[in-house]
């Protein structure tokens, strides 16, 4: 199911986003480690959706 995995990089995003200061409103915003914790989140979040992707095309042929 690719819910999770898109909604784990969505969250991963947001989080990345606040960490840089882009979004404001957040006890995380402006905070570095947020910023790495997001990245991390979108990056792992990316490579399952890709992973998904693929084992579903194998699995059709």
């Amino acid at each position: 199911m690719l819910t999770p995995r898109i909604t784990r990089g969505a969250v991963g995003g947001i989080f990345a986003g606040q960490g840089a200061n882009l979004i404001p409103g957040s006890v995380m915003t402006g905070d570095p480690k947020w910023l790495y914790i997001g990245i991390a989140m979108a990056v792992i979040g990316v490579l399952l959706i890709v992973l998904g992707v693929r084992r579903g095309a194998r699995s059709r042929d």
